[in-house]
């Protein structure tokens, strides 16, 4: 992998997607290559099947179950889709290793650094940067409020104060277990994204020379 791995963590509202179509919008203005790739890979049925299910709030048969999905997922999303995303440049990722390891850590009452260095080992799937948005859960519901489409498992105020807090576990985790950053700060107003966009573009164009930009 030659490219930068930037991955956009945070519960549901927190303001990924307004992050990541800001940094897309501004990494092209500046010939910055920045593609954009999802949390798993879709590539084993198998995998699928258990993975659908911990997505819609049902626990796996069992932890070991879950956790050999989301691996499998992990390992064949590394080889088969962000390593050939990332030989062409940089790729920014909405969720990543930390949401799945919260989502198991969520439904199968494990720790969720457990799930964490478990994921981690898969090292072709880590992710340069991670930027945790800290967005309080109440302006998250307010946000998702708007939204057109139906409540989703993880959105329901208990579950998603839960998952914040399991987000601040997880980012802890990760840092330990691959010495890696995570930048943490909530996306709550326009100058909290300019913060945020200014300092992924700044990672950025350290990561890309000149030379080598579209």
């Amino acid at each position: 992998m030659s490219g930068m791995l930037l991955a956009l963590e945070g519960i549901a509202g927190a303001g990924k997607s307004t992050l990541r179509d800001r940094l897309l919008t501004a990494a092209g203005a500046e010939n910055i290559h920045l593609g954009h790739i999802g949390q798993f890979s879709w590539l084993s049925l198998e995998a699928t099947r258990t993975i659908i299910g911990l997505r819609a709030g049902r626990p796996a048969d069992n932890c070991a179950t879950a956790v050999a999905a989301v691996r499998r997922d992990l390992e064949l999303h590394a080889r088969h889709n962000l390593a050939p995303a990332l030989s062409m440049g940089a790729v920014v990722a909405d969720r990543l290793t930390l949401s799945t390891a919260c989502l198991l850590a969520l439904l199968h009452d494990r720790p969720v650094a457990d799930y964490v260095h478990r994921l981690a080992e898969v090292k072709s799937a880590r992710a340069t940067m991670t930027v945790l948005l800290t967005t309080p859960p109440e302006l998250c519901r307010t946000r998702l409020s708007g939204r057109a489409t139906s409540r989703r498992f993880g959105e329901d105020p208990p579950t998603a104060t839960r998952l914040a807090d399991l987000y601040e576990q997880a980012a802890t985790a990760w840092t330990d277990a691959t010495g890696l950053p995570v930048l943490r700060h909530p996306c709550t107003a326009e100058p909290d994204l300019d913060l945020l966009a200014a300092a992924c573009l700044d990672r950025l164009r350290q990561a890309t020379p000149h030379a080598s930009r579209i």
